[in-house]
């Protein structure tokens, strides 16, 4: 079994040499950088890569075969002193865009512990105009999972963070799903080019329908 990310040399320190460990979404075509849709709309989009598997459960479907086994060149960042950066960066951002910042919520990784889920909350206290979105391999009846959930209910306007589950809206979780889904849910709009980016589509953050993605 394999236990973190099989590109070990893309591993970075948050306190290392590199600019920033936030990323604006301009670097990710997927992502775009302005959000356009209805909602938040005119925030500017970041997103931060963690390291798969060091920071996600073994209960993941898709431990073996995750879709960072074929990102070769993605900057992970290690959990070490991980916070004290990103608050840092928070701060710098939130001066920088007036109109408000949204994170995505790990490119890679996952929610790795509750005091990481708690400084999530703080941050989104300390900041109106902060929101973030997500998937999270966390079981919903997990520690983790159950402050994630806590998480989306206390900030329901500006956190949205979906549990991947094959598994319908049950109105206490959001979820998100693979193309083998048969319930009520919607394709996602980036990867069937209905849309451009996630900046100009919105939907994972403004509907409660389970969202269902092609395999990787």
């Amino acid at each position: 079994m394999k236990v973190s990310t099989i590109y070990q040399k893309s591993i970075r320190s948050p306190t290392g040499n590199e600019t920033f460990i936030l990323k604006p979404g301009s670097n990710n075509k997927k992502l775009g950088f302005k959000v356009n849709s209805k909602r938040w709309k005119g925030k500017k989009l970041y997103s931060l890569t963690l390291v798969e598997r060091d920071t996600c459960p073994t209960s993941c479907h898709h431990w073996n075969d995750c879709y960072g086994n074929n990102m070769p060149f993605a900057h992970r960042f290690s959990i070490e002193n991980l916070t004290d950066k990103l608050e840092t960066e928070l701060a710098s951002l939130n001066d920088r865009h007036p109109l408000g910042i949204v994170i995505r919520l790990h490119v890679l990784g996952d929610f790795y512990s509750i005091d990481y889920v708690n400084f999530w909350e703080d941050m989104l206290f300390k900041y109106p105009n902060l929101c973030i979105f997500g998937y999270t391999g966390r079981e919903t009846d997990s520690d983790i999972g159950t402050g994630i959930y806590l998480l989306n209910n206390r900030f329901n306007e500006r956190c949205v963070i979906r549990f991947s589950r094959s598994k319908e809206y049950d109105h206490d979780y959001l979820y998100a799903a693979e193309e083998s889904f048969e319930g009520a849910s919607f394709d996602c709009p980036e990867q069937t080019g209905k849309v451009k980016s996630c900046a100009n589509c919105g939907l994972c953050w403004t509907t409660k329908k389970t969202v269902r993605f092609l395999s990787h």
